[in-house]
């Protein structure tokens, strides 16, 4: 009778740690879904300046990851109250998946940060020279005006002027048109007002502060350094749902009350 309870106990126990354990997952998730609709929202624009996918496909991969988890937890959530074993290992297999993919992710994000050879010299090269044609020859052009909204809030904002430097500008279809009088566009000024990019004097653009490439480079990384940690976060705390995962499925191997 004293095992019998024991065993009993047990399992009681492990079914309130894995809710527990749930509850955090689902939150997790919920975190690393906002990360991601974040992303697209509010910096979609920086990342359609670059004309690569590789940017957008890591908001979506995270919008993604964070409704499998969500899911994944409605289904551990089930499984223990239920205390279905089979379902238990359904859930243990998806744990265990999105474990190696998160983990996978996580080292990649980390390597990319690390400036690696010779991923990260193409990375720089790839921002570089799109962020450069994007500028001068889609700035200011006729249905191209989510592209200038996007550069004036990306100068504004990074307090910056061109990609490497203001003389960027120099070669830009829309400045070089006769009829246009600036040596830089508008929101490259200090203090923007109408036809302010006249002059490109330090004291009224930002031409000392440099170019927008190595800020808007910065900002990626660092987005890949949220990535990494989240990824390898989250991966350590499936460890212990895994753990939990197993013991009760042998709790109620061995105690089915």
């Amino acid at each position: 009778m004293e095992r019998e309870k024991t065993h009993t106990c047990g399992t009681i126990c492990l079914k309130y740690l894995l809710f527990l354990f749930n509850i955090l997952f689902w939150l997790a998730g919920g975190a690393v879904l906002a990360v991601g609709v974040w992303t697209l929202v509010e910096k979609s624009d920086y990342i359609s300046l670059l004309n690569s996918s590789l940017y957008s496909a890591s908001a979506y991969i995270l919008i993604a990851a964070g409704v499998i988890v969500i899911v994944t937890g409605i289904i551990g959530c089930c499984a223990t109250l239920k205390e279905m074993r089979s379902l238990l290992i359904v859930y243990l297999v998806l744990l265990l998946c999105i474990f190696l993919l998160e983990i996978i992710a996580g080292v990649l994000a980390y390597i990319t940060y690390q400036e690696c050879f010779p991923f990260c010299y193409q990375l720089d090269e790839q921002l570089r020279q799109n962020l450069k044609e994007t500028m001068q020859q889609k700035y200011m052009q006729p249905g191209e005006e989510s592209v200038t909204q996007a550069v004036d809030k990306l100068q504004q904002e990074f307090k910056c002027c061109g990609s490497l430097n203001s003389s960027d500008w120099a070669d830009c279809l829309w400045i070089q048109a006769a009829e246009n009088e600036r040596l830089v566009p508008d929101s490259c000024c200090k203090s923007p007002s109408e036809l302010c990019g006249i002059r490109d004097h330090p004291s009224n653009i930002y031409r000392v502060e440099g170019g927008c490439i190595m800020k808007l480079e910065e900002f990626i990384l660092s987005q890949l350094y949220i990535l990494g940690a989240v990824g390898i976060g989250i991966a350590f705390l499936q460890l212990v749902g895994m753990m939990f995962t197993c013991c009760l499925y042998q709790n109620l191997k061995e105690d089915p009350y």
